[in-house]
């Protein structure tokens, strides 16, 4: 649940319109650890960091937002608009010396009197949710932290959790930060270097801050594109080796009709070599070039293919069985062979054509 709060800061470089309104650009909100009092009266320190306030979200949320004198005890709406409001944010937030500013038009008389008279600083009513969360901030401890803060209104107040480094300032001239304002007494802000406090200008440390907080914003960003850089490099890897699976895949694979060429042409290989090989002959689980080579071997015993192509245990087969047919051939035994039957010259026939047609 978001839980409300204030926060405080000066005006800066106020000027009047032809109508009478009060414009003004001021710096809203800065980094730092502040008090916020609890319903039971105790007192916790809580921190609005640099990532938080100078989100889109918060530099968004300052954008055309209500003017109050003090602020109401309830959120600005539409409701209890015309009740509370006495001018309106312009649209130009930005992060300028570790602050954020906006632009104010102040169109409410009374008020526009308040602030000559001397009601000058600028406090925040926005909403966050508060994340218990130990650290430091700029040597300050805090238990606290304000995440997704959206900025509801902007009130003109006496003083404000900020101090004066945030409010209404009738001149040009540099931020004089007060750090010691509740106590009476002037200080320059410390500014930690190596281990040592070291007394810097406050446009000097706002500076070096702001720096700080792109560095650190910087980082993260690197750090994010170095983790997508290696979640596409593992997606990418992996979608190679998915892409060569089903190129292998593909590879292994015989289409439908290379399969029914290839069953086709050893029908009509058995049927050709039965005639020479007879019926006892045994073709499981022996290859095409086998079976021609025992075809062979029926006329010419002493036949070797070692060492011989394909092309020519090829031709050497049909040769065979062309002569057989052609000739005749008889034996008894294993190279027992029917000759003359015009079938197989038919059957002989086919099988060299399928073979060509193979090749091509």
């Amino acid at each position: 649940m978001k839980l409300q709060r204030y926060d405080t800061s000066y005006i800066k470089d106020y000027s009047e319109t032809p109508e009478g309104y009060l414009t003004v650009n001021v710096p809203i909100t800065r980094p730092g650890v502040f008090p916020y009092q609890r319903q039971d009266g105790t007192v916790q320190m809580e921190a609005k960091l640099p990532e938080e306030i100078f989100s889109d979200r918060t530099l968004r949320s300052a954008r055309s937002k209500p003017i109050t004198d003090e602020h109401p005890n309830e959120p600005v709406t539409l409701d209890n608009y015309q009740s509370y409001a006495k001018g309106m944010s312009h649209t130009d937030s930005r992060v300028e010396d570790l602050k954020l500013y906006v632009s104010l038009t102040i169109t409410d008389k009374e008020l526009i009197q308040k602030i000559y008279d001397g009601k000058n600083e600028i406090s925040i009513g926005f909403m966050s949710d508060v994340v218990a969360e130990t650290g430091t901030y700029d040597g300050q401890n805090y238990e606290y932290v304000q995440r997704n803060i959206e900025i509801n209104h902007i009130a003109i107040v006496e003083r404000g959790r900020a101090g004066p480094e945030v409010a209404i300032r009738a001149d040009s001239d540099a931020w004089q930060v007060n750090d010691d304002i509740n106590k009476g007494g002037h200080t320059m802000p410390i500014y930690k270097i190596d281990g040592k406090d070291y007394e810097v200008d406050s446009v000097v440390k706002a500076h070096i801050e702001k720096l700080q907080a792109q560095v650190v914003a910087a980082d993260a960003k690197t750090a994010q594109v170095d983790a997508l850089q290696g979640r596409y490099d593992a997606l990418e890897a992996k979608l190679q080796k998915t892409e060569k699976d089903l190129e292998d895949e593909k590879a292994k694979q015989v289409s439908a009709d290379e399969l029914d060429k290839h069953v086709e042409a050893r029908v009509q290989l058995i049927d050709a070599s039965k005639q020479l090989l007879g019926d006892s002959f045994d073709f499981a689980g022996k290859t095409d070039r086998e079976v021609k080579e025992a075809v062979i071997a029926t006329t010419k015993q002493d036949f070797k293919g070692d060492g011989k192509s394909d092309d020519y245990i090829n031709a050497f087969f049909d040769a065979t069985v062309e002569q057989v047919q052609a000739t005749g051939f008889s034996s008894t035994g294993h190279n027992a062979a029917f000759t003359g039957d015009a079938a197989g010259d038919t059957a002989l026939q086919e099988m060299k054509n399928k073979r060509l047609n193979m090749r091509s």
